[in-house]
């Protein structure tokens, strides 16, 4: 069967499919009844070596049997919805992006948002509200670097204007907000870099979030979740603060009465940290178990490991994984091979197996050194590259897309058998349709031959050593 052009959110996977299995039977009719088609899941592929990039690679009926390394489904386990995936479009990004040529820019832009053939669907971003390390110039700033000249003039520059083209590809984007740092007047130690929120601003901080809010709905940019501290246990030289848990949910509690006299419904979240410190946001979560807009916890990588995020799940609250970037090398990612593998295991595999309902990437876009930034950046990568007029898609965008393409918002992720580091991984959804989709890395040395199978019925597959591969196919029970 020659390779198929498929539409590709889960509905119209299982539409297509159905399509031709309906015409398969159709021909098969003769004298006697046809029988029924076996159901066929289409597979997309990425291997390491860059010769096929989120490729169509096979349909295949499910008409074998389990055979050694079956990887089996089980829809009746459901875990975590999933809420998106995506990356920030930061100060950075939105400065390479707004360079390209007008053409250009538009594709890129179809290719990270479009949800039909040609793009990988993005639908959750995460946008800092005001400074960061990753602005496109200096000075750092805030929205009211002088108390009462509250503006969001500056990211209507460059930030607002490609949200906005964004949404109008993808309606569907969620966005996120976090503030890097209160304004420095805010702060005990006056200014945006490190040091603590002061106490007798707590009132202006939560004022300034909210102001940021309906600023941003003004400008076309509704935003449905706020962090209130990036990485909160962390001070650096750029626009930072820190935070305890008990000063967050002091806020969280002035928060959530200033949200609701402003007629807002922005879900509140927790930590915004990395992994290694679950603690921290079971203390908020706990404190502030009588606040309904208090929706979860956001985890960050460089620091634990993603397992570290069930603590929180199977404490009964939401995760969000928000914000990665290259790998865990020492000089961060070297080589496509590399980020393909490790960001597969760690960012969908382990991450999504660990309750988180989202996959955010840092930047959307940085340059061939990781730049423009002004702080530490050791191997940061952006989903996209851009070289003066020249774009490269890097291993982020592909990695996103095996998620992305195919898992709906509002899916259930279900059960999956799954091997070890360094053997076959998997991680699997029903979408709100009823169609499925199955994620695989192959992490062995050699290629490796498996079957899949769902409610009775197995596919066999051989995969390519360090290649993913995403199947799609409907399901049999709604």
């Amino acid at each position: 069967m020659p390779p198929l052009s498929l539409p590709l959110s889960g509905a119209r996977i299982a539409s297509a499919v159905s399509a031709l299995a309906l015409l398969a039977a159709t021909q098969a009719l003769g004298p006697s009844p046809a029988r029924a088609a076996a159901p066929r899941a289409e597979v997309w592929v990425t291997t390491p070596d860059g010769g096929r990039k989120l490729a169509h690679a096979a349909s295949l009926g499910f008409d074998t049997s389990p055979g050694p390394g079956d990887i089996s489904i089980d829809p009746e386990d459901k875990e975590q919805r999933f809420t998106g995936a995506g990356a920030s479009l930061t100060e950075a990004s939105a400065k390479l992006l707004g360079q390209l040529p007008e053409e250009r820019r538009d594709q890129l832009m179809e290719d990270l948002f479009a949800t039909g053939e040609d793009g990988i669907g993005l639908d959750y971003l995460r946008q800092p509200l005001g400074g960061n390390d990753f602005v496109a110039r200096l000075p750092y700033f805030s929205y009211e670097d002088t108390k009462g000249s509250f503006s969001i003039a500056r990211d209507e520059k460059e930030v607002l204007p490609l949200l906005r083209h964004a949404r109008k590809i993808n309606p569907g984007i969620r966005i996120m907000a976090s503030p890097w740092s209160a304004p420095g007047w805010m702060k005990e130690n006056d200014s945006l870099s490190g040091g603590r929120l002061a106490p007798e601003h707590q009132e202006d901080f939560a004022d300034y979030l909210v102001r940021a809010l309906k600023a941003y709905a003004k400008a076309g940019v509704p935003v449905q979740d706020l962090t209130v501290a990036n990485e909160p246990l962390f001070q650096a030289i750029y626009p930072s603060m820190l935070m305890s848990s008990g000063q967050q949910t002091a806020l969280f509690e002035i928060l959530d009465r200033k949200l609701t006299a402003a007629g807002l419904d922005t879900g509140l979240w927790a930590f915004d940290h990395n992994w290694d410190h679950p603690e921290y946001a079971l203390d908020v979560l706990r404190r502030t178990a009588d606040i309904e807009r208090v929706r979860g916890a956001s985890f960050h990588c460089y620091g634990g490991r993603p397992e570290q995020q069930l603590d929180v799940r199977e404490a009964g609250e939401r995760v969000l994984f928000t914000e990665c970037s290259g790998t865990d090398g020492e000089d961060g990612v070297q080589d496509f091979s590399q980020a393909l593998g490790w960001q597969t295991a760690n960012w969908l595999i382990r991450t999504l197996r660990s309750g988180a309902e989202t996959v955010v990437l840092w930047n959307l876009a940085l340059d061939p050194e990781g730049k423009p930034h002004f702080g530490y950046c050791r191997g940061c990568n952006g989903v996209v590259q851009v070289d003066g007029e020249n774009v490269h898609k890097n291993a982020e965008f592909y990695v996103l897309g095996h998620l992305s393409k195919f898992v709906d918002r509002g899916a259930r992720r279900i059960g999956s058998t799954s091997e070890g580091s360094g053997g076959v991984q998997t991680v699997a959804f029903q979408n709100p349709d009823g169609s499925r989709v199955c994620l695989v890395l192959n992490g062995t040395g050699k290629s490796r031959s498996f079957t899949l199978t769902d409610e009775g019925k197995s596919l066999s597959y051989k995969l390519p050593r360090g290649a993913v591969a995403t199947f799609a196919w409907p399901g049999g029970k709604g």
